[in-house]
């Protein structure tokens, strides 16, 4: 499974609307259910009013009916990891545990997995305000 949503996120990366930061990235959540959802960067004129593939893939997934992730992969280019931002961070925190894992890719595939306690430490999630 973890290669399939590695293609998808390379196919989302190549969709991305980026046309300002020419920074493409792609995310692939799949859901405690299965599925896939897939979601792009889409920037605006209106900078820095775009979204983020991740919150893209959360979106659809809600769309769906589904609230709980699995697994993310994430894959942007450069020679550094592209991962999360931190608003995409706290985003993914809403709909999943700290041991959910965060696979982080490039466009030759895996570069590093991470969980995101790793990402997140001492989170602050839903739990929270119950």
């Amino acid at each position: 499974m973890l290669r399939e949503m590695i293609e998808k996120a390379a196919t989302a990366m190549q969709q991305a609307y980026a046309p300002y930061s020419g920074f493409h990235v792609g995310a692939v959540i799949k859901s405690k259910g299965g599925a896939l959802f897939v979601g792009c960067n889409v920037e605006n004129a209106a900078y820095p009013e775009g979204v983020c593939a991740e919150a893209g893939a959360i979106s659809a997934m809600i769309l769906a009916g589904d609230r709980e992730i699995e697994e993310i992969v994430v894959m942007g280019a450069g020679k550094s990891l592209v991962t999360p931002c931190g608003g995409c961070r706290q985003k993914i925190r809403e709909f999943a545990g700290d041991d959910i894992k965060i696979h982080i890719c490039d466009p030759q595939g895996l570069r590093k997995t991470v969980t995101l306690k790793e990402l997140l430490p001492l989170s602050f999630g839903p739990e929270n305000l119950r």
